[in-house]
């Protein structure tokens, strides 16, 4: 095909995905809600979120500035211009998913009210789709235009360019992320160590002034942050594989091009997975898995029909595949890990106390990780050995994220559901109504989980690519173990996740004790709070975690992306070496470090609603207590500080690959 022809494909399948977008955004907002109690609540939540987003973006926006500058002067205006494309996009993705998730979670406690559990389900499903095709369409969107524009372009580094768009949307994902994160757990655990073990109240209890915070957490780090985080993956295993397709494929079109076509084959397929949700009548949560097997399935038959329609070697659709189902099987591990046995036996564990509930809970964490990465590894070896290059591994990570538009959804459905059994208790609606949220939410737990497993594993495979382009693009054939500036790099790369883990967990801490010491204050100095009789100051508890969390996130995000700035150019000619050391010592480290945190997390949190469930004492009992504690070690583990990883392997390896191409 011809370069026009292409553009006709990207554009044509990207308007398909905002006319859905906008249909879907559109009938969510056009609900109607005339019960003024959860109307109140949820706007509550609604301007807590956006304010925080709006304080988030403003302090961005002097980074995006700075950046912009410095990447104009070193390279040209077009990569500086690119840079703020890419970051403006993540923003905009993030905004658009938090407007819709934030009127969704309204709509489905309504929707539970009024018409019962399957309605409640179908509209906060819809609700997350927002957040799912927005993320697919702007990606696809900007990558298509950048491809068009300068691929075929001579006056212009399209190498330099595509990678400066990649480098605008991990910055603002890794910020998102870490910010996001610090917000919602310096709530959550201020409002769970006060409100449940000090208090002895329920969760979500409108007596608890840290509940709203709470709810506002869910949105800005479960919606926003993990879709910023997404859209990273997305954009970033599209610039390695189209950087590895011109070292291996130089001047063949249909080549560069087949990652922007898989994501735009991997869109439509998605869309088909959404309504084909609608059409089954089982369990809630088979009809969220059915739904992205139709979607999986809808892409490899139509990428098997590209291919052979476009003559591209057909062993490359053996790696796009082995992507496609590596998602299903990382999914199916976490899966295991965080909803099924071993939750039951944590939860038992908590009989004899906290130690035991962290001590076993820590063993689950560090066993989920042997399964996932011993998959990865072996599809690594097979998808090289088939496809003969490493072109291969690099498709295998687009077609993992290509069908991103169900996948996102299926997760952003979880912050919804939860955010609306929040609504559902503040607002004193019935325990029919309780009883049909807590089933959603309890299902969201569960695709947060899996969220959660398939972030991780897209950030695996989008950083070996990034990696990979990075030693074609610095000229390094093979880095030798026995170097010792590799060694150095290797280690000094391998420290690195357990310092931004360090320095977010601190960050938590720091931020939850003063949300702890102002809900003490709350429940001492307002009278008749603890008895239902007054209402609590709300907004001052969103004003701490705001402020926390756009102060803690600055040093993190900072030392990401100096540290191989000063990899590179400390180690002179041999930078280059230095940083291929330094990568695949963070990568390894944080992928495990971050199944660690984020499968553990979400054992703990499982494990208390289990025990909250009724088993083992129910609420209130020891084992209830225990269990809280554990999952207070759990909230930033799995929240905050484990999908910060993600983002530091990414932006790490498209920071180093740009620093490549001086």
């Amino acid at each position: 095909m011809e370069l026009s022809h292409y553009l006709g494909v990207f554009g044509g399948v990207s308007l398909v995905g905002i006319s859905l977008t906008a249909a879907i955004f559109k009938k969510i907002v056009s609900h109607k809600n005339t019960d003024q109690r959860s109307a109140y609540i949820a706007k509550l939540i609604r301007e807590g979120a956006m304010t925080f987003l709006k304080k988030e973006y403003s302090v961005l926006s002097v980074f995006i500035a700075l950046v912009f500058a410095i990447l104009s002067f070193v390279f040209t205006l077009a990569s500086g211009l690119s840079f703020v494309c890419g970051a403006l996009s993540s923003m905009l993705a993030g905004y658009i998913g938090m407007k819709a998730a934030t009127r969704a979670n309204e709509v489905t406690v309504i929707e539970a009210k009024d018409r019962g559990e399957r309605a409640a389900f179908l509209t906060a499903l819809l609700g997350g789709s927002v957040m799912g095709f927005t993320v697919a369409t702007i990606g696809l969107l900007g990558l298509g235009l950048i491809f068009f524009l300068f691929v075929e372009n001579n006056n212009y580094n399209f190498l330099n360019i595509l990678v400066s768009f990649g480098l605008g949307a991990s910055s603002i994902a890794l910020f998102a992320r870490v910010g996001g994160g610090i917000f919602t757990k310096a709530a959550d655990v201020g409002a769970d160590l006060v409100g449940k073990v000090e208090m002895g109240i329920p969760e979500d209890d409108p007596r608890n002034p840290a509940v709203i915070a709470d709810n506002v957490g869910d949105c800005v780090g479960d919606t926003a942050g993990m879709g910023a985080d997404i859209y990273e993956s997305y954009v970033g295993s599209v610039i390695g594989s189209i950087t590895l397709a011109l070292y291996f494929y130089a001047g063949k079109l249909e080549y560069l091009s087949l990652p922007i076509m898989l994501c735009a084959i991997g869109l439509i397929a998605s869309v088909i997975g959404l309504f084909s949700i609608f059409l089954f009548r089982t369990q809630l949560s088979k009809m969220l898995h059915y739904g992205t097997y139709v979607a999986i399935a809808c892409f490899l038959a139509g990428s098997y029909a590209y291919l052979s329609c476009m003559n591209i070697d057909m062993a490359l659709f053996g790696a796009i595949t082995l992507g496609a189902l590596s998602g299903v099987i990382i999914g199916l591990v976490t899966d295991h890990y965080t909803s099924g046995s071993p939750i039951h036996k944590l939860a038992e564990t908590s009989k004899s106390g906290a130690g035991t509930n962290l001590i076993y809970g820590l063993s689950i964490g560090f066993e989920s990780v042997v399964l996932p990465v011993c998959a990865i590894a072996i599809i690594v070896f097979i998808t090289n050995q088939y496809c003969g290059s490493l072109f291969g591994v690099s498709l295998a990570a687009v077609s993992m994220l290509a069908t991103v538009g169900i996948t996102m959804s299926v997760d952003a459905y979880g912050p919804i559901a939860d955010n609306a059994g929040g609504i559902s208790e503040m607002s004193g609606f019935g325990p029919e109504v309780r009883k049909i949220t807590d089933k959603l939410d309890a299902l969201g737990n569960m695709t947060a989980a899996l969220g959660k497993g398939f972030a991780i594993g897209s950030a695996v495979f989008a950083s070996l690519a990034l990696f990979s382009a990075f030693c074609l693009e610095a000229k390094i054939p093979a880095l030798n173990l026995l170097d010792p500036v590799v060694i150095t790099g290797l280690f000094i790369g391998g420290t690195m996740p357990f310092l931004l883990s360090a320095l977010t967990m601190r960050s938590v801490g720091r931020a939850a004790w003063k949300m702890v010491i102002e809900v003490r204050r709350q429940f001492k100095e307002i009278a008749g709070l603890m008895e239902g009789k007054a209402e609590a100051d709300y907004a001052r508890c969103i004003e701490i975690s705001t402020d926390a969390a756009l102060w803690e996130m600055l040093l993190p995000g900072v030392l990401t992306i100096l540290a191989p700035i000063a990899i590179k150019f400390g180690f002179g000619a041999q930078g280059n070496l230095a940083l291929g050391g330094f990568l695949a010592g963070a990568t390894l480290t944080g992928v495990v470090l971050a199944l660690t945190m984020a499968n553990a997390g979400g054992a703990w949190d499982n494990a208390k609603k289990y025990i909250e469930a009724g088993n083992f004492g129910g609420k209130g009992s020891d084992a209830h207590k225990a269990a809280v504690i554990g999952d207070t070690l759990g909230d930033p583990f799995k929240d905050t500080s484990g999908p910060s990883l993600n983002i530091l392997i990414k932006l790490m390896s498209i920071l180093s690959l740009l620093l490549a191409t001086i």
